[in-house]
């Protein structure tokens, strides 16, 4: 009777010992980005969303003309900073392009022509707005075709949390959806929880938190984050793993040496039992 009693309790203590030994080795299964679209081809519909102009945001703007004059009097001049390049005296210096930033109501004042509404514009309509404008003020004529070039100076999003390279990054192109900007970061870390990336966006006076889950497809390209905006926060939390390594107590429940020395001490128990 008594072996048979040590016999269960070996057993039980075992069983006990291989369920703690698997717990607390256990590391996410969430790992892959798009797991709802593994071994098959997908196809999901996306809606495009350029980046429209909003108060405070700077952009060049260039007038090019077959006429010079009307050229240098279109166009802010460089801007020269003792940085870069050298220059015959020693010092450092490079050119910048002066910029345009819009005011509280979106408008630009341009040279000889005035105020420009461009806020809720993309780069092609502001460039459109601008030189309808040159046309109108007879700066140029069908003669001297203007072209109108207009970039961003100011405009970028910021990466926190769980990824290799966060930090503050421009936006570069009309279309930079969630995936370019994890990239720009260096991708998730292996402890950057896929399936709760948050995006903090400021919709004019209210700020909007979203999640996406970028282990789904769907989820990923259907959400209204996934091409970003001026000034998106991207925040990647950390994963459970991460989170049990990083507890003030080491030797608190959640700690993965506290569940190696229970599963050292029952390893004990179960070894004297048997000698019993």
């Amino acid at each position: 009777m008594r072996r048979q009693i040590r016999t269960k309790i070996a057993g039980g203590a075992c069983m006990l010992l291989a369920a703690l030994l698997l717990f607390s080795c256990a590391t996410p299964t969430k790992i892959a980005y798009f797991q709802d679209t593994a071994g098959r081809d997908t196809s999901i519909n996306l809606t495009q969303a350029t980046i429209r102009l909003q108060p405070g945001d700077m952009i060049s703007i260039i007038v090019n003309t077959k006429d010079a004059e009307s050229s240098s009097i279109l166009n802010l001049p460089f801007v020269t900073h003792r940085l870069g390049s050298s220059s015959r005296d020693g010092s450092y210096q490079s050119a910048q392009m002066s910029g345009y930033t819009l005011d509280p109501n979106g408008d630009v004042d341009f040279p000889m022509i005035g105020k420009i509404h461009l806020a809720g514009l993309t780069r092609s309509e502001a460039a459109a707005a601008v030189k309808k404008k040159v046309m109108d003020g007879k700066w140029a004529t069908e003669q001297f075709n203007p072209v109108v070039t207009i970039e961003f100076m100011n405009l970028g999003i910021s990466i926190m949390g769980e990824v290799h390279n966060p930090g503050h990054f421009a936006l570069n192109k009309d279309n930079l959806n969630i995936l370019d900007a994890l990239s720009m970061a260096g991708d998730l870390t292996i402890y950057g929880n896929r399936e709760n990336v948050r995006v903090i966006r400021t919709e004019g006076d209210v700020q909007r938190t979203y999640n996406v889950n970028l282990t789904s497809a769907e989820s990923t390209l259907n959400s209204p984050v996934y091409f970003l905006k001026q000034n998106d926060i991207i925040y990647v939390e950390p994963n459970e793993v991460k989170m049990r390594q990083s507890t003030v107590n080491g030797n608190n429940v959640r700690s993965t040496t506290f569940w190696i020395s229970l599963a050292s001490l029952l390893t004990s128990v179960i070894t004297l039992l048997i000698k019993l």
